[in-house]
C-alpha cells in the first residue's frame, strides 16, 4: 500500500500544522522560506521570515530584488530533518511563518524607507519576531528604525565586508551610508556594536568596533565569538548579514564582491557561537542571484537564516 496522499500537500500553502518540519520534495510545491505556511495572520506566530525585494540604493551591480526568491527557493532543501549543527527541528514547537514581501511602488522609491519601516512595525507590533531577506543593505535602515521603536536602542552585530559608514545629511537612499545614520539617530549604540569580515576602509567607524576580515583568521572562530559577545553585552541586539562578508568564492552572487573575505564554514561556526545573545531581529541582505552559480550564495544566505531561527529556538527553549 502506497504512503504517498492522495493529493499534493504543498505545506506552503496547505500543510497540516504551522508546527514540525516539511517532509515534501525540495524542487516541488510553491516557494516559502524552508516550507513554512505563507500566511499574513499573525496570531500565535512565534516568529516571522518577511522579503523585502528592494535595491534601488546599490552603488554597483543591482539585482539585490531578486533576493528573496533565490533565498526561499534555496531554502527549501534545508527543512525536514533535525537542523545542524543544533541537533533539533527548530519549528517542532516554534511557529515561523513566511509573511511574503513588502509591498513597495518601484515608482515611488523615495517612498520605500517609510514604507519598510511601517510594514516592518506592524508585524513587530504582534508580538512575533522579525527575519528578513533583502534586498540591498540600505532595507535594514528602516528595520533598525521599526526594531528600535520597540526595544530601544540596539547593538548591531555586523557581517559585511564594508562599513556602510559613509556621509549622509540624512536623506540618502544608500546602501554605503546607514550606519553612520543609525548612530547618529540613536537606533545603535556603537559602543556596543561590531562589524565582523570588514576589509575596506571608510571615513570613519561612528564608534562601532571593527573585526577586520584578516582578524578573523589570526582570532579564530572561537576568539571572534568572545570579542562579539564581549561588545555586545546582555542587551537587546540586532543581526545584520551582508552575504559580501563572505568570500566571493563562497558567495559570488552579491552586487559588491570583495576578496579575502570568510568562508561559509567560519561565518556559520561564528554565528552558532553567539547563542545567548538577546537578537530581537535580523536579516541577510544583498543576495543578486543574476550573478550566482549554483545557488552557491543563495545557499549560503538560507544558511545564514537557519542558523538564525536555529539561535532563536534554542533561546526560547531557555526561557528568553
Amino acid at each position: 500500500m502506497s504512503d504517498i496522499r492522495p493529493y499534493p500537500t504543498d505545506d506552503a500553502v496547505f500543510g497540516e500544522s504551522l508546527t514540525g518540519g516539511s517532509h515534501e520534495p525540495a524542487y516541488s510545491g510553491v516557494s516559502s522560506f524552508m516550507r513554512r505556511r505563507l500566511s499574513r495572520n499573525l496570531e500565535g506566530v512565534d516568529a516571522v521570515v518577511w522579503g523585502i525585494p528592494f535595491d534601488a540604493s546599490v552603488s554597483n551591480r543591482p539585482g539585490a530584488r531578486f533576493g528573496p526568491q533565490a533565498v526561499r527557493r534555496a531554502s527549501a532543501i534545508l527543512c525536514g530533518d533535525p537542523q545542524y549543527p543544533f541537533h533539533a527541528d527548530p519549528f517542532e514547537n516554534m511557529v515561523v511563518v513566511d509573511y511574503g514581501d513588502c509591498s513597495l511602488d518601484y515608482g515611488h522609491n523615495e517612498r520605500a524607507p517609510a514604507q519598510i519601516e511601517a510594514q516592518a512595525a506592524g508585524i513587530l507590533k504582534s508580538g512575533a519576531h522579525l527575519f528578513s531577506i533583502g534586498g540591498d543593505h540600505f532595507v535594514t535602515y528602516p528595520l533598525l528604525k521599526a526594531h528600535a521603536a520597540e526595544f530601544g536602542p540596539l547593538a548591531l552585530v555586523m557581517f559585511d565586508a564594508h562599513q556602510d559608514t559613509w556621509d549622509d545629511a540624512g536623506d540618502r537612499i544608500d546602501h554605503g551610508t546607514f550606519v553612520g545614520r543609525a548612530v547618529r539617530e540613536g537606533l545603535i549604540d556603537p559602543e556596543r556594536s561590531v562589524q565582523i569580515g570588514i576589509r575596506t576602509h571608510a571615513p570613519e567607524t561612528c564608534g562601532v568596533s571593527i573585526i577586520y576580515g584578516d582578524d578573523v583568521h589570526r582570532l579564530g572562530v572561537d576568539g571572534v565569538i568572545g570579542k562579539i559577545k564581549e561588545r555586545v553585552g546582555g542587551g537587546p541586539a540586532y543581526m545584520t548579514f551582508d552575504i559580501d562578508c563572505l568570500d566571493p568564492a563562497f558567495a559570488p552572487g552579491t552586487g559588491t564582491p570583495v576578496s579575502g573575505g570568510l568562508s561559509s564554514r567560519e561565518a556559520l561556526m561564528i554565528l552558532r557561537g553567539l547563542s545567548g545573545l538577546a537578537f530581537v531581529g535580523g536579516d541577510v541582505v544583498e543576495v543578486a542571484p543574476a550573478y550566482d552559480h549554483a545557488d552557491i550564495t543563495a545557499i549560503a544566505a538560507s544558511s545564514v537564516a537557519q542558523y538564525y531561527l536555529g539561535l532563536l529556538d534554542e533561546r526560547r527553549k531557555a526561557g528568553g
